[in-house]
């Protein structure tokens, strides 16, 4: 598999040469990390404490067992596994072979894994018991997997004569999923210099101890997602504790607040859903929330409802993060309930410089609203299998189009207006519009389709059908079950509000107006018009978020 960087040489050579990169592979560091804090605690999960000497002991078991099985440097391994230690491990024994890790959540059901492995052409699998079934069905259509690895909680023995390879810190390390505005998941590459550095740097900062001390992390998303690497990353540049509650991909809000006081962790990692649900929870008795330093909230915009709650909930400051997997980052700490969340901080250009852009590509004043475009030593190398969409959005020697429109204020802060791209942030879950539209497009009762998100309380957003159905009696359940059983579409993505039109309103280009069609949904939901279907997705908030 060819990944291409799409950003100059130059460029990230002076980042090394800043220091704002190590440049040295990912196992290299966490290696350092070992021999200096072997006795400290790495990682608390469902199966007890585990130190960074003993994860260290299971890292090299698993990479020289893989190794065995013929992973190798440029190998692409795909993951799926549970939310837990070995997630983790895997991580960092295929990083010790320079191999390629494609995390995948337990959410991520046949079509996904297709999807996913086949544009990335892995060449191995490590899965977990439960799901060995489901992978061994998919090999006939994945040519070249050659080896997949069940892996069960017993750690796998060290073996004599094993050694890390050599890695260059520019090659690549691991793939991280973003649905964005495409019809299948997109790929994007990630170097163990963007990932340790670019990335380590936002991790650094935004879990910073008030005495300098390494951070306990209680992550309530999985590391398999975008947003939940920081696991891996926070272990390798902060010496942390990550902490990962038992339960999967369920949340469960009075199950977190326990687990922060029975683990003490000093920063939490959610999606703002979460945050609102445990904030809505009165107290336990016994409650204890005082480790607490910092809340942070990633994946989804965060509203100025669940900034006050959660900073009522918590009684500390919350992190609000705004990024995408593509290579953007910029964050603010707020600790004033008033505060205006659209505004999302000063950029660090030793994690990624931003840019605003008019129609035609320029850079625009400051003060001047446009495309946001982002780049920096967290810029990945490109997009897996894809090289149509780096044409798109790659430019400029490696900067990347956000499609979110924003402003840089003569100050230097940036804030967010809106964002462009055709997704459903479903509690942190990002799914594609146009994946579920072509679907629709092959159901014998639907002339039309436009799938839009309609705000929700709850989740912040749920996906609407607005369908011209070509006769009478068109139901969201015969919609959800031609998805579900006939096109094998993951649960979670299933939409859960259907709004029937005459027709679609097209704008000036003759293509469906999505502006004009959000408004007609969020009335129809409001008023009582849209056909809802509460447990479509399950009614769970998603942890697959990117």
């Amino acid at each position: 598999m060819e990944f291409p960087d799409r950003v100059d040489r130059e460029l990230r050579e002076r980042w090394v040469e800043r220091g704002w990169c190590p440049g040295r592979g990912l196992y290299e560091l966490f290696a350092e990390r070992v021999a200096a804090d072997g006795a400290r605690v790495a990682v608390v999960d469902r199966g007890g404490e585990l130190s960074y000497a003993e994860l260290g002991r299971r890292v090299r078991g698993l990479a020289a067992g893989l190794a065995a099985r013929g992973v190798r440097p440029g190998s692409v391994v795909g993951v799926k596994v549970p939310a837990d230690r070995r997630a983790l491990v895997v991580d960092l024994a295929v990083a010790a072979l320079g191999a390629v890790v494609l995390p995948c959540t337990p959410g991520h059901g046949r079509r996904d894994l297709l999807a996913v492995w086949g544009t990335a052409r892995v060449d191995a699998v490590v899965t977990a018991p439960e799901w060995k079934a489901l992978v061994d069905g998919l090999r006939p259509e994945l040519p070249d997997l050659h080896e997949v690895v069940v892996l069960d909680e017993d750690p796998w023995p060290e073996r004599d004569g094993w050694r890390p390879a050599a890695v260059d810190p520019e090659a690549p390390a691991r793939i991280l999923l973003s649905s964005g505005s495409e019809a299948a998941p997109k790929l994007v590459a990630y170097s163990h210099n963007a990932l340790a550095g670019g990335r380590g740097r936002y991790v650094e900062r935004v879990l910073e101890t008030a005495d300098g001390a390494p951070p306990r992390v209680l992550l309530l998303v999985s590391p398999a997602t975008a947003y939940g690497s920081l696991a891996v990353v926070a272990l390798v540049r902060c010496g942390a504790t990550v902490l990962l509650p038992p339960g999967g991909e369920r949340f469960d809000p009075a199950g977190a607040l326990a687990a922060v006081g029975r683990w003490r962790p000093t920063h939490l990692a959610a999606v703002p859903t979460m945050l609102r649900r445990m904030a809505e929870l009165p107290p336990a008795p016994g409650e204890d929330l005082s480790s607490l330093q910092a809340v942070v909230s990633s994946a989804a915009a965060l509203s100025p409802a669940v900034l006050g709650a959660a900073l009522r909930r918590f009684g500390c400051p919350v992190v609000n993060v705004y990024g995408a997997s593509d290579g953007l980052n910029c964050h603010a700490r707020w600790d004033d309930p008033d505060g205006d969340v659209l505004r999302v901080g000063r950029p660090d250009p030793g994690v990624a410089e931003f840019r605003v852009c008019g129609p035609d590509g320029r850079p625009v004043p400051a003060g001047v609203p446009g495309e946001l475009q982002a780049r920096g030593p967290m810029s990945p190398l490109c997009h897996v299998g894809e090289p149509e969409l780096d044409a798109r959005l790659r430019v400029d020697g490696g900067w990347v189009r956000s499609g979110d429109r924003g402003v840089l204020e003569a100050d230097g802060s940036l804030r967010v207006l809106a964002r462009i791209r055709q997704t459903v942030n479903r509690g942190g879950v990002s799914i594609s519009t146009a994946e579920v539209e072509q679907l629709l497009e092959g159901h014998p009762e639907v002339a039309e389709a436009v799938c839009v998100p309609v705000p929700d309380p709850d989740l912040g957003e749920r996906m609407c059908v607005c369908a011209v159905p070509r006769g009478a009696g068109l139901e969201l359940a015969e919609l959800t079950l031609f998805l579900a059983e006939l096109c094998g579409l993951e649960r979670y993505k299933l939409p859960e509000r259907l709004v029937l039109l005459e027709r679609l309103p097209v704008g000036a280009s003759g293509k469906p107006d999505r502006r004009v069609i959000a408004e007609l949904a969020a009335a129809a939901v409001r008023d009582g018009g849209a056909e809802a279907d509460g447990a479509a997705a399950g009614g769970a908030v998603g942890v697959t978020a990117g």
